[in-house]
């Protein structure tokens, strides 16, 4: 009997789903997206300029990444980590989901990825888009925007992969903007 690395099972599991995942992606980048309160919508932070535009990633590449992104809910947190094998920290989820789905390298930390994106306001914000959080006086944590108001990220030592909302109790305070890769 063989048994499979965590990576090949979720992979199935992806293959399996099929048009169904891809429907259900969908409906979550096409449904009305939830509008957060000011001070939300008013960023990107004074200094960015946000153009709002289209990113390096071709949309239909970016909601590969958030479905994929979806797919790793569950993995442990690992700080350092970058693999589905090894588990992940915020930033090496969101490189290993955009080098994987769409072939699009991003550098290591959230700073820097913070730099790398483009900035644009919450309110035209979009499956695949970097939502990024300071939890410690900077950008200190980041996620993919799925849709819907929810966002994909690794949080924290002794966690796992999950699912939450922008503008939940924790997160909407600490919110700081969003970038499109």
């Amino acid at each position: 009997m063989t048994t499979e690395t965590p990576s090949v099972a979720r992979r199935r599991v992806l293959a399996s789903l099929g048009g169904f995942g891809a429907a259900l992606l969908s409906a979550c980048a096409s449904g009305p997206s939830y509008r957060a309160a000011a001070p939300t919508d008013a960023w990107p932070a004074p200094g960015d300029s946000a153009a709002d535009g289209p990113g390096n990633v071709p949309d239909e590449l970016a909601r590969e990444a958030a479905f994929l992104a979806l797919s790793l809910v569950d993995t442990p947190y690992r700080y350092g980590g970058n693999t589905p094998d090894g588990g992940f920290d915020c930033s090496g989820l969101i490189v290993y989901v955009f080098r994987e789905a769409a072939g699009h390298p991003l550098p290591r930390t959230v700073r820097q990825i913070a730099q790398a994106g483009q900035p644009v306001r919450y309110r035209t914000v979009r499956t695949g888009d970097i939502v990024l959080f300071d939890t410690a006086g900077r950008f200190s944590h980041a996620g993919i925007y799925v849709g819907n108001g929810r966002f994909v990220h690794a949080p924290s030592t002794g966690g796992v992969v999950r699912l939450d909302g922008v503008h939940a109790r924790y997160w909407r305070p600490r919110f700081s903007g969003v970038r499109r890769v």
